[in-house]
């Protein structure tokens, strides 16, 4: 059984960072590509970052430069590092793999304040 489950998310004030884990069982993160979501009620989910299983690692625009994703397959645990965070960084942030179908984890809730 594959499951997903973030930690990590908080207040913190603009400028602020905030490190999100996601900790993986039922699969190995060293074979599977990995993403982060957040979303805002009412708007489309967005994809903040996309890390192959090679390691190769894509991020939105919108958070290029402050957000850093990370992996330890020691601990089937992905990272997300988010540093200078800005009010328009508040959502709630998801892991999600896919293997067979989409995977994904309950979501934890960053909120930044100005």
């Amino acid at each position: 059984q594959v499951q997903l489950v973030e930690s990590g998310g908080g207040l913190v004030q603009a400028g602020g960072s905030l490190r999100l884990s996601c900790a993986v069982s039922g699969i190995l993160i060293s074979a599977n590509a990995m993403d982060w979501f957040r979303q805002v009620p009412g708007k489309q989910r967005e994809l903040v970052a996309h890390m192959t299983s090679g390691g190769r690692i894509d991020y939105a625009n919108s958070v290029k430069g402050r957000f850093t994703v990370s992996r330890d397959n020691a601990k089937n645990t992905v990272f997300l590092q988010m540093n200078n965070l800005i009010p328009s960084d508040t959502a709630v942030y998801y892991c999600t793999t896919r293997w067979g179908r989409d995977y994904w984890g309950q979501g934890t809730q960053v909120t930044v304040s100005s």
